[in-house]
This record gives C-alpha cells, structure tokens and sequence, in this order.
C-alpha cells in the first residue's frame, strides 16, 4: 500500500499504514540487533588474541624457567640462547596482546560513535547500553602479568623470579 501524502506549500506530510510502521519497526531492532552481534563478534575476536597471547607467554616462561633450573642444577653451562628464546616469545606474546586491545578499543569505539549517529538519527532505538567488555579487563590483566614475568625474567627479579 502506497503512504498517503498531501501536499501544502511549505511542508510534505506523509500517513504511513500500520503495515509500514511494523516494517519500520522490524528493521530497526534487527539493525539494533545486528551492532550487538558485531560487538560480541569484536569480543570473540579478543578472546582469540588473548589464547594466542597466554600460549606464547605461558609457552615463553616455561622455557625459561626449564633452561634456568637445568643451568642452576649444574646441568648446563650455557643457557643463554633457550633463555633468550623464551624471553622473545614472552615479548611477543606481550606485544600481540598490546596490538589486540588497542584494535579493539578503536573498533568498539567507532562501533559505539556509529551507533549514536543511528540512533541520534531515529534509525536504531538503542535502548540497551554497551556493557563493559570483561574480555577486554581480562586482555589487561594478561598484559599486566605478562609485563610482571618479563621484567622478572630479563631482571631476575620479581614475584617470577
């Protein structure tokens, strides 16, 4: 059906039906709907930085820790290069991590400016507020402690010391 419209000089008034108005509706939600899967799907990607990030760390520290123990056990007289290795894949582990959240924040924060302009202009109700990632507060803690093994595996000095 066809919206009725009549025209005076000044103004344009449009009268949708009621079948107009629901379509309107509709797409609004899904639209609303479709910024909270693109935010969990921002999430999910996180999550997969942060897996990646604790295995190099974790992986990184391990080896660390093993070539130290076998050296102060007498075992070996040169563990310099194992060491340096688990000490780069720690680095590397810390620097995906410091690469992850940053893209993160930029894409959440662009998503959030895009929402607002959506809803500022009457397209998305967005009534329901962007909670606080906690995969993104658990991406922090990662780099806080990895930050911690580093410095205490380059100063042997620390709580991983």
């Amino acid at each position: 059906m066809e919206p009725v419209t009549s025209q005076s000089s000044s103004d344009r008034i449009s009268v949708q039906s009621s079948s107009d108005r629901i379509s309107v509706e509709l797409s609004a939600r899904r639209t609303g709907m479709s910024f909270q899967r693109t935010r969990l799907s921002a999430d999910r990607t996180l999550m997969s930085v942060i897996r990646t990030a604790l295995s190099l760390i974790s992986f990184g520290f391990t080896i660390y820790q093993v070539f130290e123990k076998l050296r102060d056990a007498g075992a070996l007289t040169h563990a310099a290069a194992p060491r340096n290795f688990g000490i780069t894949l720690v680095a590397l582990g810390i620097v995906m991590l410091i690469v992850g959240i940053i893209y993160h924040v930029q894409f959440m924060l662009g998503l959030r400016r895009e929402r607002d302009n959506m809803r500022e202009g009457g397209l998305i109700h967005g009534e329901s507020a962007y909670p606080t990632s906690f995969t993104l507060i658990t991406a922090v803690i990662l780099l806080v402690i990895g930050l911690v093994a580093i410095f205490s595996m380059v100063f042997q000095a620390g709580p991983f010391g």
